[in-house]
C-alpha cells in the first residue's frame, strides 16, 4: 500500500480548501468503501482527511414536510429513525436491507452514495484484467465474458455493462429526493438523486458520479410525500447480498384503492438508479392486487431493455419485482406509517 498522510478536519470551510488547492486528496468517514479500494488499488491517495468530526449528523424536518438528513448519518441510525421508518418505508427498507450489521453501524449516507460498481473486473486486481474503468482503453472483460450477473440491462456501452450497487440510492431516486454537495467558497449545490450517478452514455466512463473533485457531499433531502412507498431487493441469498435487482416504489391511491400515478426507481440494472419514466399512465387504473393486470402494463417499460449475452433473465427478473414493490406498497397503509 502506498504511503499517506493523515489528519482530522477541524471544519468544512478546511476540507473544502483542501479538496481545491491540493492535489490527491481522500476524504475518509465511515470507512468502508475507502477502504476497500486502498487495498484493491482503486485509489492511491496522497492525504487522507478524516470527516468524522464535521456537524453533518442531523436530521431535521424541511419546510415542504421533508427530511433533511446529514450526510454523516450512519446507515444503521437513519433505517431506524422513527420518522423515517413511519413516513418513507422505502428508504428505511432500502438501508436494512444493505450490507451488514457491523457495515451499516459505520457507513454513512455519503459513503454509500459515493460506492463503486462491484462488478469482479474492476475489483479485480490492477492490470490483471481488462477494465476500461480501471485502464482506460483496455476492454470490458464483463462483456467479453458474458454471463454475468452484475451487468446492467439500461444505459451501458461498450465501454462498460456494470451496474451501481447501493440499495439507499434507489430508494432515494424513487423518492425523488435531492442530494445536497458544497463547494468552493461554501456554495451549495443541489442534484437530483436520479442525476447524482452517471452512465457511460452521459459522460465518460471513469466517471462515476456528477460530484466535482472540489465538493463535499453535506446532507440528503427527501420531500415530502403522503404516497405510500416499498423497496424490493431480489439477491442470492438472505443477507449481506449486493442486488441481482431491486426496486423502490411509491404509488398514489385513489378512494377505490386503484392505482392514480406511481413511480418506480430500479437497482442492479444500471449504472445509476433507474428510473421507470412513463410508468404512471400504464398502470393508472390498475388494482395492485391484480398482479397479471400490472406485469402486462409495465410489460412496455423493459422493451429497451438490452441484457448482455446470457442475461435475458434479469429483465424478467426486474419486471417482476417492479410489480411486486408496487403491490407492497399499495399495502402500506395510512396508519401503519
Amino acid at each position: 500500500m502506498k504511503e499517506f498522510t493523515y489528519t482530522r478536519a477541524a471544519d468544512t470551510g478546511s476540507v473544502l480548501t483542501a479538496l481545491a488547492e491540493r492535489p490527491g486528496v481522500a476524504l475518509l468517514a465511515g470507512g468502508t468503501e475507502l477502504l476497500n479500494w486502498l487495498k484493491e488499488g482503486i485509489e492511491a491517495p496522497d492525504h487522507l482527511i478524516d470527516i468524522g468530526g464535521l456537524p453533518l449528523y442531523d436530521i431535521e424536518e424541511t419546510a415542504d414536510g421533508g427530511l433533511r438528513i446529514g450526510a454523516l448519518q450512519k446507515m444503521a441510525d437513519v433505517a431506524r429513525h422513527p420518522d423515517v421508518v413511519r413516513r418513507f418505508p422505502a428508504l428505511a427498507r432500502s438501508l436494512l436491507l444493505a450490507a451488514s450489521p457491523q457495515l451499516r453501524n459505520m457507513a454513512t449516507l455519503g459513503g454509500n452514495l459515493q460506492q463503486r460498481t462491484r462488478c469482479p473486473y474492476f475489483r479485480a486486481e490492477t492490470g490483471a484484467l481488462p477494465c476500461n474503468k480501471r485502464t482506460p482503453g483496455s476492454g470490458c472483460a464483463a462483456l467479453a465474458a458474458g454471463a454475468e450477473d452484475t451487468t446492467a440491462l439500461f444505459g451501458w456501452t461498450e465501454e462498460c455493462v456494470a451496474t451501481h450497487p447501493s440499495d439507499m440510492a434507489v430508494a432515494l431516486a424513487a423518492l425523488d429526493a435531492t442530494v445536497v454537495v458544497c463547494g468552493p467558497g461554501g456554495t451549495e449545490r443541489r442534484v437530483p438523486a436520479d442525476a447524482f450517478h452517471l452512465t457511460p452514455q452521459e459522460a465518460p466512463v471513469q466517471r462515476h458520479t456528477v460530484l466535482r473533485d472540489d465538493e463535499l457531499i453535506t446532507a440528503v433531502e427527501v420531500p415530502g410525500t403522503a404516497w405510500p412507498s416499498a423497496y424490493v431487493k431480489v439477491r442470492e441469498r438472505a443477507s449481506y447480498e449486493f442486488a441481482l435487482v431491486s426496486a423502490a416504489a411509491l404509488v398514489d391511491l385513489a378512494a377505490d384503492g386503484t392505482l392514480r400515478a406511481a413511480r418506480v426507481a430500479l437497482g442492479g440494472v444500471a449504472h445509476k438508479p433507474w428510473v421507470l419514466d412513463g410508468i404512471t399512465p400504464l398502470v393508472a387504473g390498475l388494482r395492485p392486487a391484480d398482479t397479471a393486470a400490472l406485469h402486462a402494463a409495465v410489460g412496455p417499460l423493459f422493451e429497451e431493455a438490452r441484457p448482455p449475452a446470457g442475461e435475458g433473465f434479469k429483465a424478467d427478473l426486474a419486471r417482476r419485482a417492479t410489480v411486486r414493490a408496487l403491490r407492497d406498497a399499495a399495502a402500506v397503509r395510512e396508519g401503519d406509517r
